[in-house]
């Protein structure tokens, strides 16, 4: 019995060890967080266009393409849980902790306008909400369901806003910004390699 006591007193602090070296270790990762971006040389249908793709690599469904205004607008989109580790929507542990202790959503909209300066500036603002749940009733012996589905159609429930998700957001721009330049760099070699035929 004593020996079995210390095996398990053994695991137990091989677990820890190992769970703080991994926590030590781990780089703090500091996200310096844009509002905008501004960019040259690319008309805003086609900025647009490579906005939706984006948004739809991340798994965000188009709502409301307006290419006259410059506005998209993408569905909610449910938070990220742990095992889904395609996704790239949870920016930051907090906001990974967060989507998977509650049940959150995220809706993304971008504004691509064109400043007499010149140019296109595309801004991002991504809007969080939490589910709220009325308290349960005592006459109410079930186990609350876990379906997002179900939970919406609660009575009582609702979408409650909590703040802007900058770090998506930012995540979402400069992604945008590298995609732009990919295809501006493509667009070059594809003339350049016209030009020498």
């Amino acid at each position: 019995m004593n020996d079995e006591k210390n095996s398990i007193n053994l695991y137990a602090y091989a677990l820890l060890t190992c769970l703080l070296t991994l926590v030590g270790c781990a780089k703090q990762q500091q996200y310096a967080t844009i509002e905008q971006i501004s960019i040259s040389n690319i008309d805003k249908t086609e900025s647009m266009q490579i906005a939706e793709d984006v948004l739809a690599k991340m798994h965000f469904t188009i709502d409301k393409a307006d290419y006259e205004n410059g506005i998209i607008k993408t569905r909610p989109l449910p938070g990220a849980q742990f095992f889904e580790f395609w996704r790239s929507d949870n920016v930051g542990a907090s906001n990974a902790l967060e989507a998977n202790i509650h049940s959150i959503r995220r809706i993304v909209e971008l504004h691509i306008n064109q400043p007499a300066t010149g140019g296109l500036s595309i801004n991002c603002n991504v809007q969080v909400q939490r589910l709220n749940l009325p308290a349960p009733r005592e006459s109410d012996k079930r186990l609350p369901s876990q379906n997002l589905d179900k939970l919406t159609r609660t009575a009582g429930a609702e979408w409650a806003d909590l703040d802007k998700d900058t770090k998506l957001a930012t995540k979402i721009l400069k992604r945008i910004e590298k995609q732009i330049r990919n295809s501006k760099s493509k667009a070059r070699n594809n003339t350049k390699s016209q030009i020498s035929k």
